[in-house]
């Protein structure tokens, strides 16, 4: 077994092998058991423990190597049996089976051995008999007290050398001596002492004393109450404190809650643990915890802890729980070790040196889950991977928040060494995935596969409460309580039931420890007091709300006396206990958690036996015991009108023998032989007796004998037989049958014994003290007002053998109902025996009645827990037969025997169930029979059990009609109700009362008694014209003798001033006006309708915010209407905004006439604008983003061009419009302040937004300028620009800005960085909008040498050579003066300045003096001009980048000459 495997329950590798072998044989039989932690195999007999050392020499058990084996020496015929080998651990409990069956060749008896026992099994010849006496009772504790269980024990005869064996169970599991339970047998008492009580200690307890021939059985229920709190209002301290999956790093402690709070909710829980060895408790959990399961960390690793618990509410703690059983902190493997299996010695020690590994890093954990998750903790587990090396690996656990790839470890300090893991501190409502690591001293491997997405919270639902419960009558100081089981609970726990006497409101715990049933015995309460109860359900997660209070029912004994110490009888399937005349309690050898009722028959004498009857019975002719069998198995039922009583259908058949030679050896060849020829004889007396006519009621005849005689369950002393109804009863109800048996030796029947005196009512019998492994054959008589009828055939021989088969018999006692021509139902008992687990489903066969075996189908694919079921789909005019089988968890039994044949057809005059609901509204059904004969009766079932309880059901009939009439109708009442008519042709009918239907009958059953006057709406209010109120509604249909009051606030209201009221009877509209609403009219207004005997009333209520909004719009509506008399808008003042982006004010405006006047309005100003002010189609307007005429154009009085305005700050204010004439005035009112302001210009900004040209690109000597065209542009518009989505921080390199319409981006100096996606956004208080450019690519290398090429030529026109100035145009000197002439010269490189006179160079001499100074300043000097100096002069200035030229004429004039003549 893989050490590092986790925990789980055994499994059987190799079961044991059935054998038969000769007598003085041995056999030998073995089994392979695996499982962790190792399980403890015990070996049975015939579900009875094997003791070797009881028998010294005869049994030899052996486990070596989880392989256990049995062997059984010189085996005689005492040795045949069922073998099983049962193996348990904390994890769980698995059986295994075998036969051995002893053969002995004929003749061949050894005298030495002792001879075959008779009878119980004897010792040495001699039969011992058990009686207990002085037998200990109910019995109350508290907890902390002492108590002690004794019982007298009578063993006949008195052996001193023998002593039996005696055994204490509670609740079926056996108890151990321990420091909690101490026991002591003295030879004639045995004593059970309970040193310190806890609530662990409540439960049934039971004496077993075992002897050689047998065992007997005592039962008591002990109850343990909680010790006083310790803080008042404290709860009761929890229980059963156990220990789970232990290892090295942490132990999940488990609890139950306790069934008392203190009368506030428990808050939670804390775990306290004390180390084994100390006296020192410490807290383990700093808050509380709800989940009744905790994982219990930061233990060291080796050591042994114990744990308890305590419950907190806010009034305090509660004692602490009973210490769990010590648990060592270890992983299971080391523990496995510890307790070690060693391999056996082989005398050879050999010594092995290896080689030093090196380190490998672990890989891969494998198979991580979440096993367990809760709001407060989560635990993971997983399996070391397949590559760790040599040495040992530790692990870390990391977790990620699903959506999230962040891993983040858990365990960062220390490593976990078991690959088991808690998680606490996780976000409740959170998802996390984890994952896990290996590591090792080479390193840490890589992650595991992550587990899927696990969300903190509690997976486990509180259970839902149980359902109605039900209390019945048991003693003077006890009731049984019975209740519905929780719906889809998980995790059941069990139960806690609570008690109070009516009145008191005081509740009291009836169990202080969860049961698992749905039924309970309440003890303790006092006699003739009314009590009434509750139950509880509780799991981990917490306790449910309680059920629904129970009926009150008075303490006392019920008729027949009650169940005595709290032993439960036997719950079939629904929760019935099967109805068998007599039921002896056995031991079967299994965990049961109630065991059979107690023998209810008193068995009397003979000499007291009542045998006038029998005295009285002539002598019957022989009528037929069976019908003829047609294609198969004879019929089990009988759908004959002869049906003298119905019953409930609950018991069923018994399967095979076990094994092949015990099924050989029940049918004696002898009898066998017998049986068929009497089979033959009912064969014939079949046909004669159909022929012969029915005896009359006056001429009654005892009845036909039973027939088909099977056994239903057969145990070591006792067997179940179950048989037929007569095909005649003699004209007269069956009132009961009797039984006789004999014994079979070698073949040869002996005498014929009375099983039962008194008769029996059941076609079920238990005959009790017969021999094991004896043979016997039955008859059965059948007895009515007539006398007793012959026997019925002797049946087969059958071995009285107890059956120890797994799966359960077959059902019994088929019938079928409600033939029809498409369907029919199918009713049948449960099987007596259960087998191995009670009986939880059943499935139906059907096949056509003249189809071969292979045509038989299932008409269930899921197996149905009731024991009816009804069959649809079928051919009309096909005959069919029907069978059943029974399951349980171990499988599907056998068979039952099939039906006769029944033919699928609805016989004329069949009838139907009616449910009728009268005038007073009582509901009942209705079945109408038109067959019926003298005898003949109505049996009334629900979900086809006889309705005996009249509180619920009154069944009235009348003749050939009979009435179930309903008391109080509700929820109980639920189920199928089927009609029966004994002594016809199977006359039967049902109805299914389902939740749906009883709700439609229960509105019918209401309208019948309380008739009401339906209305077409219900009481409506509405407003009319000047704001008036109109109450109203429609009735659908009201004669004209219907009257209404009106009622407001509980008082009526009449026609007047204030109401004026209309009733229309032909439509049914009933109306109240009223002029207005005062804040006096707040309230209920109700309008109450009679018809007759029909009434009804509709009803609406006004207050508060509804009447306020009500009220205010009535006024509003008043207020409107005279509002409108005059002129009034019709549409208030808003504005509008046109695409040139002008915002014209305007409303719309009626009921004008020509002295009607318009005033406009600004901040309380009226507006001087009448040129602007229009009236047109009822229209008003105002433009405010008004015209002006340009500067260029005032001037122009024919046509000037208007200019719009932009609007601004300056035009946010209030506006208002006031109409007026004689007949009154309107206002209405704009404010365009603040918010309002905002909005009228977030949506100029918004037409400015779609007036946008797409953005384009250009360039310039600087950079690469974007741009967009707008068609109106405000200093108010907010822009963004943005460059690959983010808005665009501006600097010196990067500008933004408006030119006129234009909207601009510079970049300076671009370089490849500034390449991308670029966008405007205009800002509109909405969405916005934006133009985008790509500049990228193409377009900007396209853009960038452009603006390389602007550059260029920019640089080239700043650093030309240039004549800057200081040059004239004209100079005009007199001759002999001196002229000096000075210009400033640009550009770079510093230009070449030549000088020219009339187009020719000069140079500089003595008589012109030619400068260039600086490489800015050119001079031109002449020393003293003469007239040859006169002329056109130029300089001309050139560096690489261009030429330029500056002229100057020079003029000379001579003053002598007359008139300054110049030259």
């Amino acid at each position: 077994m893989n050490e590092d495997s986790l925990m789980h329950p055994p499994e059987f590798v190799i079961k044991p092998r059935s054998h038969t072998v000769w007598e003085k044989q041995c056999v030998r039989l073995h089994c392979t058991v695996s499982g962790w932690p190792d399980p403890r195999v015990v070996w049975y007999k015939n579900n009875v423990a094997i003791d070797p050392l009881a028998n010294p020499g005869k049994y030899k058990l052996e486990s070596r190597y989880n392989v256990h084996s049995l062997e059984i020496n010189r085996c005689d015929f005492d040795d045949t049996a069922q073998y099983h080998a049962s193996a348990m651990n904390s994890k769980g409990e698995q059986s295994a089976f075998a036969s051995v069956v002893v053969k002995r060749f004929k003749g061949d008896v050894d005298e030495s051995l002792p001879s075959p026992r008779q009878g119980p099994v004897s010792e040495y010849g001699i039969t011992f008999q058990t009686h207990i006496v002085d037998q200990f009772g109910v019995s109350f504790g508290r907890e902390g007290e002492t108590m002690s269980l004794g019982c007298t024990v009578i063993i006949y005869p008195a052996l001193n050398r023998y002593q039996p064996e005696v055994e204490w169970y509670r609740d079926d599991v056996l108890l151990s001596p321990s420091k909690w339970t101490h026991m002591h047998w003295s030879g004639d008492r045995a004593t059970l002492t309970l040193t310190h009580l806890n609530k662990e200690d409540e439960g049934l307890y039971t004496l077993r004393v075992t002897t050689k021939s047998g065992y007997e059985t005592y039962s008591a229920y002990v109850f343990v109450r909680d010790a006083d709190a310790e803080v008042e209002g404290a709860p009761g301290a929890p229980l059963d404190v156990r220990c789970l999956d232990a290892n090295k790093d942490y132990i999940i402690v488990t609890w139950k809650q306790p069934a008392v709070d203190g009368g506030n909710s428990i808050l939670g829980y804390f775990v306290d643990r004390c180390e084994v060895g100390t006296t020192h408790w410490i807290q383990c959990n700093d808050t509380p915890v709800k989940f009744a399961r905790f994982p219990v960390t930061g233990l060291v690793e080796g050591r042994s802890y114990t744990f308890r618990v305590r419950a907190v509410n806010k009034s305090g703690m509660s004692r602490p729980s009973r210490v769990s059983e010590p648990v060592a902190a270890m992983d299971p493997a080391d523990r496995a070790r510890m307790r070690g299996t060693s391999a056996p010695w082989t005398g050879q020690i050999i010594v092995t040196e290896e080689e030093p590994a090196e380190s490998v890093v672990p890989g891969r954990p494998l198979e991580l889950q979440v096993t367990e998750a809760t709001k407060n903790y989560v635990v993971l587990s997983w399996k070391p991977p397949g590559e760790k090396g040599l040495e040992g690996v530790m692990y870390y656990v990391e977790k990620c928040i699903s959506g999230t790839d962040s891993w983040q470890r858990v365990n960062t300090e220390i490593p976990v060494k078991s690959p088991r893991f808690a998680l606490f501190d996780l976000a409740e409502g959170k998802s996390y995935s984890f994952r896990v690591r290996c590591c090792n001293s080479a390193g840490v491997g890589e992650p595991s596969d992550p587990t899927e997405a696990t969300t903190v919270g509690d997976k486990l639902d509180i259970p839902s409460a149980p359902g109605k419960v039900v209390p019945t009558r048991n003693t003077d100081t006890s009731v049984v309580v019975s209740w519905e089981a929780s719906r889809d609970a998980k995790e059941l726990v069990g139960y806690y039931i609570e008690s109070s006497v009516v009145g008191s409101n005081v509740w009291e715990p009836c169990n202080n420890k969860p049961v698992n049933a749905t039924r309970f015995i309440c003890h303790g309460l006092m006699t003739g007091e009314t009590y009434v109860f509750r139950v509880r359900a509780v799991n981990a997660a917490g306790l449910s709300q309680f059920s629904p209070e129970s009926e009150p029912v008075e303490v006392k004994a019920a008729i027949g006396g009650g169940i005595p110490h709290g032993v439960l009888s036997k719950m079939g399937p629904g929760g019935n206990v099967g109805q068998l005349t007599e039921h002896r309690p056995r031991w079967t050898g299994t965990h049961e958690t109630v065991q059979s009722p107690p023998d209810t028959m008193q068995k009397h004498s003979k000499a007291q036996a009542d045998t006038e009857v029998r005295q009285g019975a002539g002598a019957a002719e022989l009528y037929p015991a069976e019908g003829k069998n047609k294609g198969g198995k004879r019929g089990s039922v009988s759908w004959a009108p002869d049906l003298a009583k119905t019953m409930p259908s609950e018991s069923g058949s018994v399967s095979d023998p076990l094994t092949d030679t015990v099924k050989a050896a029940h049918l004696d060849p002898v009898a066998a032989k017998v049986q068929d020829e009497a089979v033959k004889a009912r064969k014939f007396s079949v046909d004669d007796n159909r022929e012969k006519p029915r005896p009359r009621r006056g001429s009654a005849a005892s009845p036909a004998p039973p027939y088909g005689i099977t056994v239903l369950e057969c145990v070591r002393d006792s067997m179940v037989l179950a048989w037929k109804q007569p095909n005649f009863i003699g004209g007269a109800d069956i009132t009961g049958y009797f039984v006789d048996y004999r014994e079979v030796i070698d073949g040869v029947p002996g005498k014929w014994h009375e099983a039962n005196i008194r008769a029996v009512s059941e076609r079920a019998y238990r005959v009790s003290d017969l021999k094991e492994n004896k043979k016997y054959q039955f008859q059965v008589r059948a007895a009515n007002m007539a006398g007793v009828g012959i026997p019925s055939l002797p049946s087969n021989t059958f071995l009285c053998e107890e059956w120890t088969i797994a799966v359960p018999g077959p059902p019994h006692d088929l019938q079928i109902r409600e033939v029809r021509s498409d369907s029919l139902v199918l009713l049948w008992k449960p099987p007596v025996y259960q087998g191995r687990d009670p009986v939880n489903g059943f499935y139906v066969d059907i096949k056509e009645a003249e189809a071969p075996e292979e045509a038989w189908r299932g008409v269930n694919n899921k197996a149905t827990e009731k024991s009816f079921i009804k069959i649809k789909n079928l051919k009309e005019g096909e005959a069919y037969v029907f069978r059943v089988r029974a399951q349980n968890k171990a499988g599907v039994g056998n068979t039952s025997d099939v039906t006769e044949p029944v033919p699928a057809v609805t016989k004329p005059g069949t009838k139907e169930i009616v449910v009728d609901v009268d005038d007073d509204g009582i509901i009942s059904l209705n079945f109408e029979c038109s067959g019926m004969t003298p005898d003949s009766k109505f049996v009334w079932s629900k979900n086809y059990e006889e309705i005996s309880d009249a509180s619920r059901l009154t069944v009235e009939t009348k003749g050939n009609k009979s009435k179930a009439v309903f008391k109080s109708p509700g929820e109980e009442d639920i189920g199928i109700y089927s009609c029966l008519v004994t002594h016809t042709d199977g006359a039967s009918s049902s109805y299914t009362l389902s939740e749906e239907e009883l709700k439609r009958l229960l509105e019918i059953s209401h309208d019948h008694k309380f008739p009401i006057i339906p209305l077409k709406s219900e009481l409506a209010v509405e407003l009319l014209e000047k704001g008036r109120v109109r109450f109203w509604l429609q009735a659908e249909k009201i004669s004209p003798n219907g009257k209404v009051n009106y009622i407001f606030n509980d008082n009526a209201v009449s026609q007047g001033e204030k109401y004026k009221m209309n009733f229309d009877k032909n439509t049914g509209v009933i109306e109240m006006i009223m002029e207005s609403l005062t804040p006096a009219d707040e309230g209920t207004y109700t309008f109450q309708l009679q018809d007759g005997k029909a009434t009804n009333q509709s009803s609406l209520v006004l207050i508060g915010d509804v009447f306020k909004q009500l009220q205010q719009e009535s006024e509003f509506q008043r207020k409107e209407w005279f509002r409108k008399q005059g002129p009034h808008f019709i549409e208030y003042l808003g504005y509008e905004v046109t695409p040139e982006c002008c915002v014209i004010l305007k409303c719309k405006v009626g009921n004008m006439k020509k002295e009607t006047s318009a005033l406009w309005y600004k901040d309380g100003h009226q507006i001087k604008s009448d040129e602007h002010l229009g009236f047109t189609e009822g229209v008003l307007k105002l433009e405010i983003a008004q015209r002006d005429i340009p500067a260029d154009a005032a001037n122009n009085t024919e046509s000037p061009i208007p200019r719009r305005l932009k609007i601004s700050k300056k035009d946010a204010g209030v506006y208002e419009v006031v109409l007026k004439d004689d007949r009154g005035k309107d206002t209405s009112t704009l404010n365009l302040t603040d918010q309002g302001f905002k909005d009228l210009m977030n949506e100029v900004f918004s037409f400015i937004a779609n007036s946008s040209t797409p953005l384009k690109v250009t360039s310039t000597d600087e950079g690469i300028r974007l741009y967009t065209f707008v068609s109106y542009y405000n200093d108010l518009l907010q822009v963004t620009w943005h460059y690959k989505d983010s808005a665009i921080a501006f600097s010196d390199r990067i500008k933004s800005g408006v030119v006129g319409e234009q909207l601009w981006l510079q970049i300076t100096e671009p370089t490849e960085k500034d390449m991308g996606k670029y966008a405007i956004e205009f800002n509109d208080g909405k969405g916005g909008l934006r133009r985008t450019l790509e500049l990228s690519g193409q377009a900007f290398d396209d853009a960038f040498a452009e603006f390389q090429r602007l550059k260029a030529a920019a640089i080239a026109e700043r650093n030309r050579a240039r004549v800057a100035g200081g040059l004239p145009d004209v100079v005009t000197i007199q001759e002999g003066k001196a002229l000096n002439l000075t210009c400033n010269i640009s550009g770079n490189p510093v230009p070449e300045v030549t000088w020219l006179k009339n187009d020719r160079e000069i140079t500089s001499d003595e008589h012109c003096i030619l400068k260039f100074e600086s490489g800015k300043f050119a001079s031109f000097t002449i020393t003293g001009v003469n007239t040859s100096d006169s002329g056109k002069y130029s300089i001309l200035v050139k560096n690489k980048y261009g030429t330029e030229s500056g002229d100057f004429t020079v003029s000379v004039f001579i003053p002598d000459e007359a008139g300054g003549k110049k030259k």
